[in-house]
């Protein structure tokens, strides 16, 4: 997430109530994830496990729960939490806006877009030209969709990431600040869950297919001309390629990367990032005819006994 204007360091820790390493003029351009941050970034961390990637990372600015030694061209915010924190800045710099329309005032739709009947478009939802969004989409703030896309019946668009912290008295949810992007040439089916970026955006790139009742995390980014079938979960903070196709039912856990024009077969569970070019199936998923193998061989093993 950009900031609409550039903030100091001093500014910053003003808001949060932080104590600050570094000049008090020290620029802040926005806050992100670990994963997508760039120069001028806050990142937050309150592990000891992950202090180094984050003071590594491409970051300037570290919100930590520690005083260290701060890395030369680099500031630091001190925070006894800093996970509350970083939802202090969501909520100053995105706080939730209230709709007042079913299609609210600000939201710009292209021309030759059809939006039927039941469907919310929330504020500063971009939509290009020749669209068709069918009944009772929902469609939340911020959201970005190209030209000649379609979306189906019940699909809904931005909910908050499923990112928790668990505390003594229960959960605390880390507060989503970020968009989805659709690009051109979409089609998505119905009842599918596409949550927004925490900070960043979470994108369906150009000319890929989604089928019914499939949910894509936060922040992942699926690749131009994907297929996608129909009850698939993919988690949060993974990158798929292009033309990646992914068959029914098939689980896959967070922060991987499939590579170009990998398949996957219906049913299996993607638990590390795989090569593009090849054909997988199981759990663990595996190069398909290999899994076949050993299917067959454990099959002769348990007719042996």
């Amino acid at each position: 997430m950009r900031f609409p204007q550039p903030y100091t360091l001093e500014q910053i820790a003003t808001i949060i109530n932080a104590k600050y390493v570094g000049a008090s003029d020290f620029p802040v351009l926005g806050m992100n994830e670990i994963h997508v941050v760039q120069a001028g970034d806050i990142v937050f961390v309150d592990h000891p496990k992950y202090y180094e990637k984050a003071l590594h990372s491409k970051a300037t600015i570290v919100l930590i729960n520690k005083e260290v030694e701060c890395p030369e061209g680099k500031a630091l915010l001190i925070s006894d939490d800093p996970f509350r924190d970083f939802n202090k800045l969501t909520d100053f710099f995105k706080p939730f806006e209230k709709a007042t329309a079913l299609i609210a005032p600000s939201a710009r739709i292209g021309e030759n877009t059809v939006v039927q009947p039941g469907t919310f478009v929330g504020n500063n939802v971009v939509i290009g030209n020749n669209c068709h969004i069918h009944s009772n989409v929902s469609i939340y703030d911020d959201c970005v969709i190209g030209d000649n896309v379609t979306i189906h019946a019940g699909t809904v668009l931005g909910a908050d990431a499923f990112y928790y912290k668990k505390r003594p008295e229960g959960f605390d949810k880390l507060k989503s600040g970020g968009r989805v992007v659709i690009e051109d040439n979409v089609d998505l089916g119905a009842l599918c869950t596409i949550d927004r970026g925490v900070t960043g955006d979470t994108t369906i790139k150009k000319g890929t297919k989604i089928d019914n009742q499939v949910h894509i995390g936060h922040d992942t980014v699926v690749g131009e001309k994907c297929l996608i079938a129909s009850q698939t979960g993919i988690a949060g903070c993974v990158v798929i390629e292009n033309e990646v196709t992914i068959w029914g039912q098939v689980g896959m856990t967070s922060g991987i990367t499939i590579g170009e024009k990998a398949v996957i077969l219906a049913q299996s569970g993607i638990s590390k990032s795989l090569e593009g070019g090849q054909t997988y199936f199981g759990y663990p998923a595996a190069e398909a005819r290999e899994k076949y193998k050993e299917m067959s061989a454990l099959k002769q093993l348990i007719n042996c006994k």
